[in-house]
């Protein structure tokens, strides 16, 4: 039995599910390697334009699994070095893999989101918070660094610096409530609503140009890593002159304001 669903709620919406509640949902390879396929066959579903990721159970998804569980997949013949390289390279690109889906990802986070889960929300382009998730970088809670799976990259843009070192290193709480203060977050909503709420943005979403809203993911990711203003506004001019040109999306988003409807985007 796969411990990773795919469901589809809503048109244009694919949810993938992490369902290992009695685990909550650690990130062991029966779970990773699911996961792995999710992300790439939602991603190849062009009638998908929103994907929300969410856990079942009282977790989001508690990290490295401390209980014995299935190794990962075609080690045979490998020395132990090369087994830990490859089980690594399997975690470590999770999160990449989430920013290569051409659709944005909405987190729908429900519960524990601790080590590697933090670092998952973080791949998430959109992170909502049901009032009784909490996050914490575990790795130094476990004697080792909490540095995995790109958080010193993610978390210091998401928060600021210090924040995110003050998080990393005491290795603390951090509650849903400060996580939206301080931005971890866009907002936090109760339990029971949180899907509905993660389902109405992916509508309100989709109710855009499909290109357009793809471009804009694409765009932000990259001015994460863009080094300079003047380098993303080259960038940000060359995809809006792109979607002006080869599109008529524009011409009827005029055409929808002087009628008062809502656009009809084809894009």
């Amino acid at each position: 039995m796969s411990h990773v669903r795919i469901e589809k709620p809503r048109p244009h919406t694919s949810v993938i599910i992490l369902d290992r509640p009695e685990r909550m949902n650690s990130m062991a390879f029966d779970l990773a390697v699911p996961l792995h396929e999710a992300i790439a066959e939602v991603a190849r579903d062009n009638d998908t334009w929103c994907v929300i990721l969410t856990g079942t159970g009282r977790g989001f998804c508690s990290g490295a699994d401390t209980q014995t569980t299935e190794p990962p997949p075609n080690i045979e013949g490998m020395t132990l070095t090369r087994i830990a390289t490859h089980s690594m390279s399997i975690l470590a690109d999770l999160v990449p893999a989430m920013r290569r889906m051409p659709q944005p990802v909405i987190g729908a986070i429900n519960g524990a989101a601790i080590g590697g889960g933090l670092c998952l929300t973080l791949g998430a382009d959109i992170r909502l918070a049901a009032e009784s998730a909490y996050f914490r970088a575990a790795g130094i809670n476990n004697g080792l660094t909490a540095t995995e799976l790109g958080l010193s990259f993610l978390l210091p843009r998401a928060i600021g610096s210090s924040r995110a070192f003050e998080i990393m290193l005491s290795g603390r709480d951090v509650s849903a409530s400060e996580a939206a203060a301080i931005g971890l977050v866009s907002r936090t909503v109760p339990d029971a609503e949180l899907m509905d709420a993660a389902l109405d943005l992916a509508d309100q979403i989709n109710g855009w140009s499909t290109q357009g809203v793809q471009l804009t993911k694409k765009m932000m990711w990259s001015g994460l890593e863009t080094a300079s203003l003047q380098a993303a506004i080259e960038l940000e001019s060359h995809t809006q002159l792109f979607v002006r040109l080869t599109t008529k999306n524009f011409e009827e988003a005029t055409r929808a304001r002087k009628e008062g409807r809502k656009p009809v985007f084809e894009d």
